[in-house]
């Protein structure tokens, strides 16, 4: 392995999700400003969107998508279209 192309700065760092407030610690090079305390230890505090802990492909749970609404709103959308193709018949 090539020396000196590697960062040298591998150090415990905190992600926090702040979707469910899950904290996960792992090795990083991440820039942070924040810290964070976890069992009376500080670490630099990397703040994430979503995590595998919430992400639905990883939990299980997907967003139930409102389909019949969809349906009937496109069905009211267009239903006038309908009615002026019948009259010309």
């Amino acid at each position: 392995m090539k020396k000196g192309i590697h960062p040298e700065n591998y150090r415990l760092v905190a992600f926090k999700d702040m979707s469910n407030e899950d904290v996960f610690l792992t090795k990083s090079t991440a820039d942070t400003r924040e810290t964070i305390e976890v069992d009376g230890v500080e670490y630099p505090l990397v703040k994430m969107e979503i995590s595998r802990s919430s992400h639905p492909f990883y939990t299980g749970k997907a967003k139930l998508i409102d389909t019949a609404g969809r349906i009937d709103k496109f069905k009211n959308k267009y239903d006038k279209f309908k009615k002026t193709a019948q009259t010309e018949e």
